[in-house]
């Protein structure tokens, strides 16, 4: 994009940030946290982590080396000995690594101590800890010291929890990404370049004689317009980031004694759902996770739709709406061994038109002779997948169908420049907000004080994004969501 034409005479950087207020990483703490930083349990081994200013010195306190002094370590050298209690007694044969502030995860004086897996000998070395003078760590504590000292940004602290939680390949190339920084570096530029306007602002405001002349004008709004554009864009992947992050939800529905439960077997490869000849044998919907070429897929089966049936039946049915309306995409289930299956469709097909949908065929292998010969012509004038859920012909088809609707959702992985959170695509559309109310000022020669308080408004919604601006509350709820560890 650019942004030449963006005036720079006697202009400068905005006064202050334009009263944004700019929140510095405050100086570490005498506090030292303390936890575990591997899953709970019994295993081979298990990692303790210490971060904070007394990290070294409760680690000499009780680490005993297995041959020589106490001494200061080198950083970054593992070195074997025996971890003991205040009275000296050893707990456990460990492992102990120092990292020094600035040259950590955390970014503060930091300790990892390696010691045998099992609930007792980690109790008992984190109690030791805790006794002579450390805290326990809240959830996602070492991650926002991280973000608190300026080793990762605030995107990048989320990022980490994106890449714990990835269940697939493309949910985790989008977390590694962002972790990366490319999303930042992105976010940093479109801050930089909305800067570059507001002091061009800033100057109408300390020159008031000086009008911008025409040309000048023309092009500040063709670099507004360029600006809003790249946060559109960007602020528009968000579809496609929360499908990678929270997966495809794909709803299995039709009518009763379609096949629906024996497809979703068939995909979760499992006899999960319970199939019998009976109809309405599905009374609930049931929800599964399935990895679909790399893509999470929610599968949900759902009771079959008809006007007949019970009462718990009908109970079935209105959950089975519930969850269609909320689903990215429906499997629409057609028993085409019926014989009145192309005028079921027909009427189906009122409402299924104005949702996502593929339609699926089921039960092929029941169509022998001429009556098969006349369900393919008519499956394929309604874009229909033959399958067999009983032989399993053409259910990779349709898993190549499923697999293509979700790409057509999908932004490029490899740009690193992805919105995956809610956050992040509510303080984006904040901020295209406000520069579309800044452009039409500029296009109408409003007060340049009107425009500089839009703009102002836009670059802090950016600066929330990577914590250049926060507040408490923000790094509250961000990091809650964090294990205890992390």
């Amino acid at each position: 994009m650019s942004y030449s034409s963006v005036r720079k005479t006697r202009t400068s950087r905005p006064r202050d940030c334009h009263g944004l207020q700019e929140t510095s990483s405050p100086p570490p703490s005498d506090d030292t946290i303390v936890a575990l930083i591997t899953p709970p349990g019994e295993g081979g081994v298990a990692a303790v982590r210490l971060a904070g200013a007394r990290s070294l010195t409760l680690l000499n306190r009780h680490f005993k080396p297995h041959r020589g002094r106490a001494v200061r370590p080198q950083p970054f050298l593992m070195r074997h000995g025996w971890f003991t209690d205040a009275d000296g007694s050893a707990i456990d044969e460990v492992l102990a690594v120092y990292m020094p502030a600035g040259s950590s995860y955390t970014g503060q004086e930091q300790v990892e101590i390696f010691c045998h897996g099992g609930d007792q000998s980690v109790r008992l070395i984190i109690d030791a800890l805790i006794h002579s003078g450390a805290h326990a760590a809240q959830p996602g504590e070492f991650t926002r010291l991280a973000f608190l000292s300026g080793r990762i940004d605030l995107s990048q602290a989320e990022a980490v929890a994106a890449i714990i939680a990835a269940n697939t390949n493309n949910s985790h190339t989008a977390a590694r990404e962002q972790l990366l920084g490319g999303y930042s570096e992105h976010i940093g530029t479109l801050r930089e370049h909305l800067v570059d306007v507001m002091a061009e602002i800033e100057a109408s405001i300390d020159y008031p004689e000086e009008e911008i002349p025409t040309a000048e004008r023309k092009a500040l709004l063709k670099g507004m317009s360029e600006l809003i554009g790249e946060v559109k864009d960007l602020a528009d992947t968000y579809r496609g980031g929360r499908i990678i992050r929270d997966g495809f939800k794909v709803a299995i529905a039709g009518r009763p004694n379609a096949g629906k439960s024996s497809l979703f077997n068939l995909l979760l490869r499992q006899q999960r759902a319970l199939v019998t000849p009976q109809p309405g044998t599905t009374r609930d919907y049931l929800s599964e996770w399935i990895d679909l070429y790399g893509y999470a897929v929610n599968i949900i089966d759902t009771a079959g739709l008809r006007t007949k049936g019970g009462h718990v039946e009908k109970i079935g049915q209105d959950a089975a709406m519930r969850v269609i309306s909320t689903c990215d995409l429906i499997v629409w289930m057609v028993d085409i061994s019926r014989k009145r299956w192309e005028h079921e469709l027909g009427r189906d097909m009122k409402w299924l038109a104005e949702r996502r949908n593929i339609l699926v065929g089921n039960k092929i292998d029941l169509t022998p002779g001429l009556a098969r010969k006349r369900a393919r012509i008519a499956a394929g004038r309604f874009n229909l997948v033959p399958v067999s859920c009983l032989t399993g012909r053409g259910v990779k088809r349709f898993k190549d169908e499923l697999s293509a609707a979700i790409r057509q959702n999908l932004p490029d992985l490899t740009s690193g420049v992805i919105v995956t959170e809610a956050r992040h695509r509510q303080k984006l559309k904040l901020a295209l907000g406000h520069l579309r109310k800044a452009r039409t000022n500029i296009r109408l020669g409003e007060s340049p004080e009107l425009t500089a308080f839009d703009l102002r408004i836009a670059v802090n919604a950016l600066d929330e994004l990577t914590g250049r601006v926060y507040t408490e509350d923000i790094l509250d709820k961000i990091f809650s969501r964090f294990c205890i560890g992390k």
